[in-house]
């Protein structure tokens, strides 16, 4: 049993004041750097009400947002949800800023408001600040400020030029938002002042220039062959460098029936998409680095006499419901709960590295009793997303704690087979396919811009790649075809094509011929 130092209690009892919230904050902070190493953002902790967490909750979790109907719309479900004890609302939400916001809500007890301010403000600050994902695609140091300027430009428009016409530009570029984020080549960084600078200079010149009448003249003889004032098809695509994967940024730089403020909003959209896409790819390691490091540090606190066994009873409690993995038989199963499987692999990763078996030494002979637990974690938060983590972490320890399989599910066939079991070659394609499933690139419809010929019918031709016979729903293909041919304004052309053969699937079109 170890051995417990004497250091005071930080608390005692469920309520809790300023002067403890501040006392425990520095007792983590002091073990998450010196203990764990951790580097973390600055931290700014807001204490809210539930009502305020809802709203946060409505708003994709941003402390500043423009208006939508969509997030009244999600306010409206979750409070009826949360009232009705349906459901209930996370402890904390934390914002990818620098500083780092920490929202605490204020029904949680004190041991709860250590544990979030562990688990959010100091697991996640780390994750956000290292992981190469957010270092390249995002900017702390900006967001805030650049939603400040979205969201006070959106309310101006509305003003300007009446909610119908703003909600409809809104409408059709949110539902474009998967398709409106750079995945292979990094986007410019923000800088908060430069970038509002440049947009109000952007508009103010556009609206100068603007002349509606150029889009009225009529289609000169041969450019519905070649278009571009005479350009063949091939220097058309070279010269607006197609294909183009972000179909939002293709759109607002090049549609010639959107005016400047709506190509304002469209641009809006996407710097908001572009900043969750990293989240998106690292949902288990992010949890999981968030609920180690919480785990972590309480026990570090509770074995130096820090926190009581009442308050370590309750947190235990509560850090057993967030790693709870339902079977697969179970009716609350949906899928491996990323909190779960993020916190094994991690503790996992710490035990190879101090205690590792035979098998662990023929997986993973580069960390496997090298001691270095920390800089091994370290390491792969900074150099990893969910897919490549999996890929190359996961274990069958953790496999057979999980009691992972494999199933193959063939089209048209009565009944699915198990692909892979509890053996070298099974728990090789376990890991390969649960890798591969949380490659977001992977699986979400790869749809890019081929061509649009701008000067002759500005047909805009879109090419879908369809990877293992996985095609677009009708009412999703339709959806997207109409929320395009909005932002666009003429023809518009899907080509479903596979990814193997080439071979064309079939072609949906929208809009005027």
């Amino acid at each position: 049993m170890t051995s417990r130092t004497t250091g005071g209690l930080l608390f005692e009892g469920s309520d809790w004041t300023f002067d403890t919230l501040s006392r425990s904050y520095d007792a983590i902070e002091e073990v998450a750097k010196e203990d764990l190493k951790l580097d973390c953002y600055p931290n700014q902790m807001e204490i809210i009400s539930s009502e305020q967490m809802l709203d946060a909750y409505s708003s994709i979790g941003l402390p500043l947002m423009y208006r939508h109907w969509s997030f009244g719309k999600h306010f409206v479900q979750e409070e009826t949800g949360y009232r009705k004890g349906h459901r209930g609302l996370a402890y904390e939400l934390v914002i990818n800023s620098n500083p780092c916001i920490v929202y605490l809500m204020e029904e949680n007890t004190m041991a709860m408001q250590a544990l979030v301010t562990a688990h959010a403000a100091f697991g996640h600050n780390h994750f956000f600040k290292n992981n190469y994902l957010f270092r390249q695609w995002t900017d702390a140091n900006a967001i805030l400020s650049y939603m400040a300027f979205a969201k006070d430009y959106v309310a101006r428009c509305e003003e300007r030029y009446g909610l119908a016409a703003v909600e409809s530009i809104l409408d059709a570029a949110h539902a474009l938002m998967g398709q409106g984020v750079f995945r292979y080549r990094r986007p410019p960084r923000l800088s908060a002042e430069r970038e509002r600078l440049r947009s109000l200079e952007r508009l103010e010149y556009e609206e100068k220039t603007f002349d509606d009448i150029w889009r009225t003249l009529p289609q000169r003889a041969g450019e519905d062959e070649q278009g571009e004032g005479g350009l063949d098809a091939q220097e058309r695509r070279r010269r607006l460098k197609l294909p183009e994967e972000n179909l939002l940024y293709f759109i607002e730089k090049n549609s010639l029936i959107l005016e400047p403020w709506q190509r304002e909003i469209v641009r809006i959209v996407r710097v908001v998409a572009q900043y969750f896409y990293p989240q998106r790819q690292t949902k288990v390691m992010n949890e999981g680095c968030a609920t180690f490091t919480h785990y972590t540090i309480l026990n570090t606190l509770f074995e130096r006499g820090r926190v009581d066994e009442g308050t370590m009873l309750e947190l235990l409690a509560s850090h057993a419901n967030v790693v709870f993995q339902p079977e697969f038989d179970d009716p609350r199963y949906g899928a491996l709960n990323p909190y779960a499987l993020g916190f094994a692999m991690m503790q996992d990763i710490q035990r190879i590295c101090t205690e590792p078996s035979s098998e662990d030494r023929d997986w993973f002979p580069d960390i496997a009793g090298n001691g270095d637990w920390r800089g091994t974690l370290l390491d792969a938060w900074e150099n990893h997303r969910d897919e490549s983590f999996v890929r190359q972490f996961l274990s069958p320890k953790v496999m057979r704690d999980f009691r992972l399989f494999a199933l193959g599910d063939v089209e048209g066939a009565s009944h699915y087979e198990v692909a892979a079991i509890h053996d070298e070659r099974g728990y090789r394609r376990v890991r390969s396919l649960l890798a591969d499933s949380m490659d977001v690139g992977a699986n979400q419809p790869d749809i890019q811009v081929a061509d649009a010929d701008l000067l002759g019918n500005r047909h805009l031709k879109l090419v879908h790649t369809v990877r293992r016979g996985v095609e677009l729903s009708d009412r999703g293909r339709e959806a997207t075809l109409r929320h395009i041919n909005r932002l666009w304004g003429y023809r518009v052309s899907l080509v479903s094509v596979d990814a193997e053969t080439g071979e064309e699937l079939d072609e949906f079109a929208a809009g005027p011929v």
